[in-house]
């Protein structure tokens, strides 16, 4: 409960939440080393370890983007190097938020989570299926900022609730930034 109290956050400053931000991969680097010793294990519980990570950056996030609304409110920089840094944090967010599911992806084979609906010749697949990372980094990029391809299909439930997680947070995201960027405009201003 102490962390809604506003003055007793861990990050009070742009500089701790830049540091601070890449430590959200690290439980799930974490479990990319576990998963290969425990394959069987994650492959029981495949869809309850998916939906646990998606229950995580989804509540991480929020508690993210919360902190920034906080930090920049109290910001006593002037609004061109706090719409800067705003910028930056949102990319920093961004790109995590991205590789987060991107690791996801790979973690429980993006080829069997996704169906290539494309026409590539053979070449071109087997150099797609030889780089599932970059592939999942596709994925994940084209729906987090809701671009879709449609090239790449869901094939199971927990793919599905993974790609409308992705798509809500880079919708929020957008509609935050812009909120945010206005709400520390007005704060300068007046």
């Amino acid at each position: 409960m102490n962390y809604f109290q506003r003055d007793k956050r861990l990050l009070k400053t742009i500089n701790s939440a830049f540091i601070t931000l890449p430590f959200v991969l690290l439980p799930l680097l974490i479990e990319a080393w576990f998963h290969k010793d425990e394959a069987l294990f994650f492959m029981q519980y495949r869809d309850e370890i998916l939906f646990l990570n998606i229950f995580y950056i989804v509540l991480i996030r929020f508690a993210i983007l919360d902190t920034a609304i906080y930090i920049f409110s109290r910001s006593k920089h002037t609004v061109h190097i706090a719409l800067m840094q705003v910028v930056f944090l949102y990319l920093e967010i961004t790109v995590i938020t991205i590789v987060y599911y991107a690791i996801v992806f790979h973690i429980f084979d993006v080829f069997s989570l996704f169906h290539l609906s494309a026409q590539l010749t053979p070449d071109n697949l087997k150099d797609i299926h030889n780089h599932s990372f970059v592939t999942s980094m596709y994925i994940s990029a084209v729906t987090f900022t809701t671009l879709g391809s449609g090239d790449w299909i869901p094939q199971t439930l927990s793919a599905m609730v993974a790609v409308i997680s992705e798509v809500i947070l880079g919708v929020i995201q957008g509609g935050v930034f812009v909120a945010i960027v206005v709400y520390a405009h007005q704060n300068k201003v007046s």
